[in-house]
């Protein structure tokens, strides 16, 4: 995705003072199946690196920082990767953590540009052993998440036969602590399932969600597995009732609501008239994986049938309320009981959605495809405030400036959505945005980590 802009700015959620010594370019690692953690480097980090644990920086996914806010942005350092990064960066114990689809997870200092440590996971799926999609190799697309109790980082790898594996690091050093197998739905083709949508640490478990690849081909169906930070214990899941399809693949992942509920988007269905069943849905979960509420467009069987679902966007926490947009062009403001079908508080059309929002107070920046939009939500409606053509990715927002990603530049936006800045960072994928580090802001490309400040 790219990133955009958005309003004031009220939590804080940012990282460390990034240095400016040039960039190490590691040689990529091999494709050996065996886990390969590199020694730690003895490069210190710098002092109070705040953390940045999850998709856009907190469970709610707000993606608001409190810093950096640079100018004349210039690239300061890079550090080649051993494959491409879907996932967003995150940041955790003083080090930028990066996951790629080789399967391979980089612990880098973010002062230094240094590697602390590389562990390779696994061997990735290569595309030509698989019915459909569009990456390759398909290894860690989803974005991991940090749990301080336990200092672990999950990921979940995707490798040899399409299999599916949430793995525990240490994070300070890349060792492995424990694996689990996530191929739970034994009716499923894990062959067609894909885990791309960002991962979730919320009442002691890690929730990872799963839709299919791109073609949405063969027997997969959206479902939310849930573990123990500690490994232990059954995978619990919730699955789409649908017959088929019904992703969960928004990058965001699952959101955490203001009443600690866990909510998730699912995609289109295979169900295009008479009963209902469950997708192109908004969907309340308890931490335990019971539906308590669910909300869908009264417009789903014309949804599932022409590919027009919610499951392009994570819901939006708005306070108590929630806003989700997807594919057809139509807003939806939610109460958090969600409503049912057809029981929206209020609809706003010109926004076809694909990531994640940033919420500032009652301001939503939404991720358009044909730009970022601004909408503010009054009590039970919504107005637009803004857009901003052409910037078409999942926002950030530091302290009054926004940062996004415009193709293979990084834009730096006024509140108002004028563009101040830019600067060339090189290829970027639709699910990852800017994360802030400190004094910079950190990219993961097809290619590298690039660290950007200003000048």
């Amino acid at each position: 995705m790219l990133v955009h802009r958005a309003t004031a700015c009220l939590i804080a959620a940012a990282v460390v003072a990034a240095g400016c010594s040039s960039g190490s370019r590691p040689t990529p690692i091999g494709q050996s199946p065996h886990p390969t953690p590199t020694a730690p480097s003895t490069t210190p980090t710098a002092a109070a690196v705040a953390d940045w644990p999850t998709y856009h920086g907190s469970n709610s996914r707000s993606g608001i920082a409190s810093g950096p806010v640079l100018s004349k942005l210039r690239v300061a350092a890079s550090v080649q990767l051993d494959a491409a990064a879907y996932a967003q960066p995150i940041v955790a114990v003083g080090l930028v953590i990066v996951a790629t689809e080789n399967d391979t997870v980089y612990g880098i200092h973010p002062a230094s540009h240094t590697i602390a440590w590389r562990t390779h996971l696994a061997t990735a799926t290569r595309r030509s052993d698989l019915p459909c999609g569009n990456i390759d190799p398909s290894g860690i697309t989803g974005t991991p998440a940090y749990d301080g109790s336990t200092e672990s980082v999950f990921v979940v790898t995707e490798s040899g036969d399409a299999h599916h594996t949430l793995v525990a690091l240490d994070t300070r050093s890349g060792a492995v602590k424990w694996r689990r197998n996530l191929d739970v739905l034994g009716n499923r083709d894990r062959h067609a399932e894909q885990q791309r949508g960002a991962l979730l640490v919320q009442n002691g478990r890690v929730y990872v969600p799963f839709g299919g690849r791109f073609g949405d081909c063969g027997n997969y169906v959206g479902y939310l597995a849930s573990v123990a930070v500690n490994g232990s214990g059954a995978v619990s899941t919730y699955a789409v009732p649908t017959a088929r399809e019904g992703g969960m693949w928004a990058p965001p992942g699952p959101v955490v609501g203001s009443d600690g509920d866990v909510y998730v988007a699912s995609g289109n269905g295979a169900e295009t008239g008479g009963n209902y069943d469950g997708s192109d849905s908004v969907i309340r979960l308890t931490a335990a994986l019971r539906k308590v509420a669910l909300f869908a467009p009264a417009t789903w069987p014309q949804d599932n049938a022409d590919d027009l679902d919610l499951g392009s966007m994570s819901p939006a926490v708005v306070a108590d309320k929630l806003v989700i947009a997807g594919k057809r062009g139509t807003v939806y403001l939610l109460s958090s009981s969600l409503g049912g079908v057809g029981g929206q508080l209020a609809t706003l059309s010109g926004c076809a959605a694909y990531g994640g929002a940033v919420v500032t107070t009652n301001v939503v920046v939404l991720p358009c495809n044909d730009g970022l939009r601004a909408l503010a939500v009054t009590g039970d409606r919504m107005h637009w405030l803004w857009s901003a053509g052409g910037i078409t990715g999942s926002p950030i927002v530091c302290r009054n400036v926004v940062y996004a990603f415009d193709g293979a530049s990084l834009a730096e936006l006024s509140l108002g959505g004028q563009e101040l800045h830019r600067v060339h960072v090189g290829n970027v994928t639709r699910f990852t945005t800017p994360v802030p580090v400190g004094d910079s802001i950190v990219v993961a490309t097809t290619s590298h980590v690039v660290f950007v400040t200003g000048s």
